[in-house]
């Protein structure tokens, strides 16, 4: 389900985007690229960005897959994260905009 804050509605105009991220495997004698970054989409209502990106980490996660993933949902273009899960932790977690802190679900 939706969590309290996320069922409210956004301020006008404010979209929120899922964003996954993937680990490369490690290839010796080349170097680091950096995670591969996929906008999985964007929403009008952050509550629905989470949804996704839950079922997205959901899926992962009973794949079964080895390469260290994560998911977010952010305001596109900001640095800061409103929700985040990673493929090796079954936690989910949100950003108190109070304090830019992430408290765990």
């Amino acid at each position: 389900g939706t969590i309290g804050s996320f069922a409210r509605g956004s301020i006008v105009g404010e979209s929120f985007e899922v964003v996954q991220f993937v680990e490369p495997d490690f290839v010796p004698g080349v170097p680091y690229p950096g995670p591969e970054e996929t906008v999985l989409g964007e929403y009008v209502s952050e509550g629905d960005a989470v949804e996704h990106g839950r079922k997205a980490w959901t899926a992962y996660r009973e794949q079964g897959i080895r390469q260290v993933a994560w998911w977010i949902v952010r305001v596109p273009g900001e640095n800061l994260a409103r929700w985040i899960a990673d493929s090796r932790n079954a936690t989910e977690r949100v950003l108190d905009l109070r304090t830019q802190e992430f408290i765990d679900l």
